[in-house]
């Protein structure tokens, strides 16, 4: 299962469809890490690819939370953002890749899927 937290419904789509073509059975769509974490009370998912800019607590307030708990801590993590953060180390917080929106392709979302779900 893999979770998608980003408050730009079209964005949201375009990845799940994304996603989906990669034989993933599940992908939930969050549009803030709220709801993405009321839903981790019931399921864990495998990787979650997390937008920064988010309306309400932001996508930092949301790796800070879940990296407080045992069970969400090993999540990988892909920042999608507009946010230039390539010197920004974020490992500690299960953060495996950092993509530009405005740059990002199918491609790259075909090897992230390989690579962490499972």
């Amino acid at each position: 299962m893999i979770f998608i937290i980003d408050d730009d419904a079209l964005m949201s789509s375009c990845l799940a469809k994304e996603i989906l073509s990669e034989s993933i059975s599940e992908v939930e769509c969050y549009s803030n890490g709220i709801e993405a974490m009321e839903a981790m009370n019931k399921k864990i998912p495998d990787l979650i690819f997390l937008d920064i800019l988010l309306d309400g607590p932001d996508g930092f307030s949301f790796l800070n939370e879940l990296s407080s708990y045992e069970d969400t801590e090993k999540i990988p993590v892909v920042i999608i953002s507009s946010v230039n953060l390539n010197d920004a180390n974020l490992s500690e917080y299960g953060v495996v890749k950092v993509l530009d929106k405005s740059l990002m392709t199918p491609t790259d979302i075909k090897e992230i899927i390989k690579k962490y779900a499972r």
